[in-house]
């Protein structure tokens, strides 16, 4: 009697075999037609990995000058209360990094819309700040050692000029701020 169920067990294996197979045949089919109608939508649509050749943004390099890596002092050399504070809520909204924020150190009076004053690692971050000031805005080199920018309000100031046009690509973020280097140092 044992010998008979041998044959019906193994018949049952093996259409259980057979039917697995089906199912992972059919399955694996259906996997290869959606990867195909997934790459021929992306292909119609134009949408494609970015390649090296086609990078939206220039290598970040520290020493080219940026609103974020600027520091503006804001100082009012007017009579007009809290237009140093104003200014400076205004570069701030612009990227830039704030200083100092109070009337003019040097009490000077500047006739001009503003002025502005940088030492000699300033320069180049000079010329971001020179268009805020509006048409008309002095520049005054000094012998500060570090790379802060002075904007100094004048009695022609109404508030900043517009920014300048950027040319080429932005520069990518730096590599220490950007997303996934932080994720991975906390």
């Amino acid at each position: 009697m044992p010998d008979r169920e041998l044959p019906a067990e193994l018949r049952h294996r093996q259409q259980h075999r057979r039917a697995t197979t089906t199912i992972l045949v059919v399955i694996l089919m259906l996997f290869f037609a959606f990867w195909y109608a997934y790459s021929y939508y992306r292909e119609s649509t134009g949408v494609a990995a970015p390649t090296q050749s086609a990078q939206t943004c220039r290598p970040f390099d520290p020493k080219v000058a940026t609103p974020a890596n600027t520091t503006v002092n804001v100082y009012n050399a007017t009579t007009r209360a809290g237009l140093a504070a104003r200014t400076a809520a205004d570069l701030r909204r612009r990227g830039f990094t704030v200083g100092k924020v109070a009337n003019d150190p040097l009490g000077r009076k500047v006739a001009a819309p503003a002025e502005i004053r940088f030492g000699p690692a300033g320069r180049s971050r000079s010329a971001l700040v020179v268009p805020l000031g509006g048409k008309g805005t002095t520049q005054l080199a000094d012998a500060r050692k570090d790379a802060s920018v002075d904007l100094v309000l004048g009695a022609k100031f109404t508030a900043l000029g517009a920014a300048p046009k950027p040319t080429g690509k932005p520069m990518c973020p730096s590599p220490s701020t950007s997303p996934s280097a932080t994720a991975s140092a906390g």
